[in-house]
């Protein structure tokens, strides 16, 4: 039966990925609706290709100049632009699938939509979690979602987890999240300042959009990522623990009550999680070359520097604080790593404008709906925006 698939951000490393898996098994999956934030001419490639029924853009006016390059390549997708439009192809009733790759918090309303109408919704975007945990995991259960998570270590700890979800407290431990440690790994702390957003941007192991590169040079992607597993996992975040491994082959691990570990491992490429979320429970060809063990060399695992890597720690911090409090930290790192990219602000300060941000701006009521989330997420924009002047380059 082929499965009829949204991709939201289409344009994107994992939107990309997930259409090489797509074309990899012709009748296996239909694009329905692609989705871009400005790359007009990428999305217009990828309609041609693919011919979804429906495309969307973050804004009209780009909105405005695919609609005329589709209309002059006479192709039959229909360009939407209504407020709501990424909403509208994400719980579209002829859409079986969902993949969640918009970056940053734009991409909660729209996987909330597709939660909410009962989709198979693969989930890359951290912030979903990270900024509405309690909302979007409650609409997941009511309205009988399947939630895949596609992140290389969230879908590694959910392959190693017992498949009855009712066993977890009683037979697992701890969940490790692995880390590459960035490509500053092994540089001296007090050079930190004079990092370039190009340096910062050439991940060791995997290709990556520019933001994503960041927060894995200052480890608050796996910050997120111990929210996005607190919420995934429903662990506590004492059970939740990271491990430096710079090989990126151990992909996370599972420790169980007898003090078995169940590690996940393959070839670092996010064609494997997409493969497996978009064919769950059954497998299908990734396009990876799988592993060589007898061409490998030793697989090596470090303690997470709370020195180097400040920012990792703010995520047990903001667990252990008022709801809302993960909502405040990822709009300040978006802040401040926006200001980064634009060479207004050092490398070494990203991390001084989230705690600063967190200290200032403390919840005084549960967000319980996403209108309170994004309020709650404009007001620690514009805090963080503010201190950011601190420091401004």
């Amino acid at each position: 039966m082929t499965q009829r698939l949204t991709v939201l951000g289409s344009t994107g490393s994992i939107g990309t990925s997930t259409l090489d898996v797509v074309r990899r098994h012709p009748g296996r999956f239909q694009v329905l609706a692609l989705s871009a934030a400005t790359q007009v001419d990428a999305l217009l490639a990828q309609c041609a290709e693919f011919l979804p029924r429906y495309a969307v853009m973050a804004s009209a006016e780009h909105a405005r100049v695919l609609a005329e390059k589709i209309q002059a390549n006479s192709l039959p997708t229909q360009v939407l632009q209504a407020p709501d439009a990424l909403e509208v192809i994400a719980s579209h009733p002829d859409v079986d699938a969902v993949m969640g790759a918009i970056v940053g918090a734009a991409g909660l309303a729209p996987c909330l939509a597709a939660a909410r109408a009962g989709k198979r919704l693969l989930l890359a975007n951290k912030e979903a979690l990270v900024v509405g945990g309690a909302l979007f995991m409650h609409t997941v259960r009511t309205h009988g979602c399947t939630l895949l998570p596609i992140d290389s270590e969230h879908s590694a700890i959910f392959q190693c987890l017992p498949e009855d979800r009712g066993t977890w407290a009683q037979r697992v431990d701890s969940i490790l999240l692995t880390a590459s440690g960035g490509p500053f790994r092994q540089r001296d702390p007090a050079t930190l300042a004079a990092i370039t957003p190009e340096q910062a941007c050439a991940h060791p192991n995997f290709a990556m959009g520019r933001k994503i590169s960041v927060d894995s040079a200052t480890m608050m992607n796996k910050a997120l990522e111990v929210i996005e597993a607190r919420w995934l996992f429903g662990m506590a975040p004492e059970q939740i623990r990271v491990v430096i491994h710079p090989e990126q082959i151990v992909h996370s691990m599972v420790q169980l009550q007898d003090s078995s570990i169940l590690a996940q491992l393959g070839t670092p490429d996010m064609r494997v999680p997409i493969a497996c979320g978009m064919a769950w429970p059954e497998r299908i060809s990734s396009g990876v070359a799988p592993l060589d063990f007898t061409q490998m060399a030793a697989l090596t695992f470090e303690a997470a520097d709370a020195v180097r890597f400040p920012g990792l720690h703010l995520s047990w911090q903001a667990l252990k604080a008022p709801e809302g409090t993960t909502t405040v930290l990822n709009a300040a790192n978006e802040v401040a790593v926006a200001a980064f990219l634009a060479e207004r602000l050092p490398f070494d300060r990203i991390q001084a404008v989230n705690q600063a941000t967190l200290a200032q701006l403390v919840p005084h009521e549960r967000p319980a709906s996403v209108a309170a989330l994004l309020d709650l997420d404009a007001q620690a924009r514009a805090v963080a925006a503010q201190i950011a002047q601190r420091w401004v380059v």
